[in-house]
């Protein structure tokens, strides 16, 4: 029997609001992966150290976790779309400004602002998506969300090679592409979700509220960035050249972006809490196994590239857990609560990860990993314990 007429579309205008939000994000995320090494590079050639541009680099995550908990209300009160529009040009405004004004302390106020910008993209967008998403199939939302970011991340590096990291063209270049990034959302423009004005709780409450989602949104920007920004050096330690010691992150990077749909379809069928244990778990083991696998490098590549994959599903699957546990008005100052616990797990990582190769080297760097994923696999399972009964997706 064919579906009424209202029914295909409603169906239609949902696939389309979806659609404007990945793409916007997507497109964003090609323009932020490309300005994050031009930056660093620029800023070497200033003369800045490495602890400086370290520094300048942190300040992103500083400006998120101050900034991203007044999003909601404020999109309340001007509307999702008009806030994500301002965002966007202000993020491009603000690419084009780090050619201009070349002083270090520049720099640091306009990476503080460029951060700012971002962090109400992301909220806005991942709740734009949640709200929109079908219940029995967020997880699968999700997932083609994840994938498409991780492969605009992917793209961004790439485009350096064609515009160059030298004059006006990349900094042009990534202020054009987040700009294309509207196209989508003036076409969505009626599209949009509200944000109402209803009662909002204060940050700690969603943490109480949804532990195994938010704790994933910490877990997995610790392991993340400490991942990406260790590995490489965990590698030499091994002995490995530094081309060699790169091509790890690729595997690790190939993972995270092959596994987001499986584990996304998977977590629309089965209780998302079981697939977050079974997320945290594995990569527990994937990090007690990599001293193991480090004395063969085909080993070591295929099991980063597992492991990576499993780690890489605590964003999406947490992120759509988040949109099943908390509906309405407050699904937006949730997802702030997520994007700041992200930020703040990216502060985090890489110390946390960094010193425990230290103390303990080389393999520290896998013992300091598993740490974090038994600490989240143990929340996780403390959560189902207390309250076992099975929600449906």
């Amino acid at each position: 029997m064919p579906a009424p007429p209202h029914a295909e579309s409603r169906d239609g205008s949902r696939f389309a609001s979806i659609a404007a939000a990945i793409t916007c994000v997507a497109v964003v995320g090609i323009g932020l992966s490309l300005t994050i090494p031009l930056l660093s590079i620029e800023m070497a050639r200033m003369g800045a150290s490495s602890t400086l541009i370290g520094v300048n680099t942190a300040v992103a995550g500083l400006a998120a976790i101050l900034t991203v908990p007044f999003v909601p209300r404020l999109a309340a009160r001007l509307g999702v779309l008009p806030l994500l529009v301002g965002a966007i040009v202000l993020g491009a405004l603000c690419l084009v400004a780090f050619k201009l004004l070349q002083g270090i302390a520049w720099w640091f106020v306009l990476r503080f602002v460029f951060s700012t910008s971002l962090g109400a993209l992301f909220v806005l967008s991942e709740f734009w998506i949640n709200a929109a998403a079908p219940p029995e199939r967020r997880g699968l939302v999700m997932g083609v969300y994840a994938t498409v970011l991780a492969l605009g991340f992917a793209v961004g590096p790439t485009l350096l090679t064609v515009l160059g990291t030298q004059g006006y063209a990349p900094y042009l270049g990534g202020a054009g592409l987040f700009l294309v990034a509207l196209v989508p959302l003036l076409l969505a423009r009626g599209l949009s979700p509200v944000i109402g004005h209803g009662a909002s709780r204060p940050f700690h409450a969603y943490l109480r509220l949804a532990p195994a989602a938010t704790a994933a949104a910490l877990v997995y920007g610790a392991v993340e960035t400490g991942g990406f920004a260790i590995l490489p050096l965990y590698g030499l330690r091994l002995g490995y050249d530094a081309e060699t010691a790169a091509g790890l992150v690729s595997a690790l990077a190939l993972g995270n972006v092959l596994f987001q749909i499986p584990f996304g379809w998977l977590a629309d069928r089965v209780d998302r809490r079981l697939v977050l244990l079974m997320a945290g778990l594995g990569g527990a083991l994937g990090s007690m196994l990599i001293p193991l696998a480090s004395t063969w490098f085909p080993a070591l590549l295929g099991l980063l590239f597992l492991w990576g994959g499993i780690a890489g599903t605590l964003y999406t699957v947490g992120l759509a857990h988040l949109g099943a546990t908390v509906q309405g008005p407050e699904l937006a100052g949730a997802n702030a609560a997520f994007v700041v616990l992200y930020n703040v797990g990216l502060m985090l990582g890489p110390p946390l990860i960094g010193g425990g190769m230290d103390l303990i080297p080389p393999q520290g760097f896998a013992y300091s990993l598993c740490l974090l994923f038994l600490g989240y696999a143990m929340v996780v399972a403390l959560g189902i314990v207390r309250h076992p009964t099975y929600e449906a997706p």
